[in-house]
């Protein structure tokens, strides 16, 4: 009877997994035993294993102040007096690419100072300047292959013209003749071209950021020898594009520049209420990027920076933070009006004592490359150029209202058709409401 009832025991299939789970557990609890018995814990080895960190423990319970810590220093090469301060940072540029930056700068000012006061008049809806920021334009642009692919926001007019893009464009898109590349459907300043690798800017802010770090991807899956670089604010900096854009940037290796124009203020927001940290470079740091902060009044600084930082890029495949420290001299926008949130002195002061031209023009003067008669010859011109420009633009006719209907659908539908012979039908009815002799004819 004894050796039925042991044999049923045995063969219990809920008991059998019962006896080998004691016996799993009874050999792991030995194992653990004999290895915490082999081992030998030291205070000289603290180097953790989280995969999500490369720290070491400490027995401090100890919060990181961020008032402690060092900020991040200001790459420079040139002095406000225009003096190369360590030689060894020399670009060692030629007089004739030096002469090119000082122009482009100086003709971008001038165009600044003409659509301005055009948008004053009237003539035209929208314009932005960009006084004070001439050398993160110019400077940067002056480092990069003109292959290599620009996404910009609405400050970086210096860019385009560095790479060749005629005054002409620049007029026809602010007035949106018929000449306009984007056929009057953009507001003023957002400027694109494809043969200049330059995407057309989009007004809300950060939205370029993802779509940079993207095209960065996608160019290391080709094999490209190039690299993307993505210009923005350090308003911009506070949307939550710019964290995603970071992200997939650095943990897919992908060979893009983050160009951060800190001019002191996003709209009427000074920087003191935009955030709390050391500035945007750290945040570089936080994301696992490689960064510096630069001189952004500097343009030998910027060039330096943007040619070693594409290096980096098309060779490592490695993502770049750049924060370029600079001074927004004039209004945000035609829309805005600075002296309400900033002092008539403080604008004097970068524009007297810090201003990236006049740093420019007294390097090449202490070279002996410019001089004050080059200088008054050189402004005449490039207004003249300017002027000459503007007065074209001025005079071509709007596009056809047809354009509202195109580049979206290879062949229209038929829903889009009828709609265009209805507003054809709707203008030639009260035609006396529309000024159609300002615009190109339906076709």
């Amino acid at each position: 009877m004894a050796s039925i009832v042991r044999r049923s025991i045995t063969n219990s299939p809920k008991l059998i997994s019962i006896l080998r789970f004691n016996r799993a557990v009874k050999t792991e609890f030995s194992r653990t035993i004999s290895c915490t018995k082999s081992l030998k814990y030291s205070d000289d080895n603290l180097q953790t294993n989280f995969p999500g960190s490369q720290s070491s423990y400490t027995k401090k319970l100890d919060f990181i102040r961020p008032e402690t810590l060092d900020s991040i220093p200001v790459y420079h090469v040139m002095n406000r007096g225009g003096q190369i301060m360590d030689e060894s940072q020399d670009p060692c540029l030629d007089e004739q690419t030096v002469l090119k930056m000082y122009r482009s700068m100086t003709m971008m000012n001038t165009m600044d100072r003409i659509m301005y006061e055009s948008q004053r008049q009237g003539r035209i809806s929208f314009y932005m300047t960009n006084y004070g920021e001439e050398a993160t334009h110019v400077g940067s642009a002056a480092a990069l292959d003109d292959r290599d692919i620009v996404y910009a926001q609405y400050r970086e007019a210096g860019v385009l013209m560095w790479r060749g893009y005629p005054l002409s464009s620049f007029m026809n898109q602010c007035y949106g003749n018929s000449d306009d590349l984007g056929h009057g459907r953009q507001m003023p300043v957002h400027y694109g071209s494809k043969e200049l690798n330059f995407f057309t800017i989009s007004s809300p802010l950060a939205t370029q950021m993802p779509h940079a770090s993207g095209a960065a991807y996608a160019l290391k899956r080709a094999g490209a020898d190039i690299c993307v670089i993505c210009y923005f604010g350090e308003g911009a900096a506070s949307e939550g594009d710019a964290h995603a854009a970071f992200n997939f940037a650095a943990t897919l290796d992908a060979p893009v520049i983050f160009f951060c124009r800190n001019n002191g203020y996003a709209i009427s927001t000074p920087t003191s209420e935009q955030y709390r940290g050391d500035g945007i470079a750290s945040r570089g740091v936080g994301y696992g990027m490689n960064t510096i902060r630069v001189d952004g009044n500097d343009i030998f600084a910027v060039y330096n920076t943007v040619r070693e930082a594409r290096k980096i890029c098309v060779e490592q495949s490695k993502p770049i933070l750049i924060e370029a420290m600079t001074y927004r001299l004039g209004h945000h926008s035609t829309s805005d009006d600075s002296s309400a949130y900033r002092s008539v002195d403080e604008v004097n002061y970068w524009d007297k004592e810090d201003h990236p031209i006049g740093r420019l023009r007294a390097f090449m003067i202490n070279k002996g490359w410019w001089d004050m008669d080059k200088e008054k010859s050189w402004m005449k011109e490039a207004r003249q150029q300017v002027m000459e420009g503007f007065q074209a633009a001025e005079k071509l006719k709007k596009p056809s209202p047809t354009q509202m209907f195109l580049d979206v659908y290879d062949k229209p539908p038929k829903r889009l058709q009828q709609q265009l012979n209805e507003m054809k039908q709707h203008v030639e009815q009260y035609k006396e409401h529309y000024p159609t002799e300002t615009f190109e004819k339906f076709h």
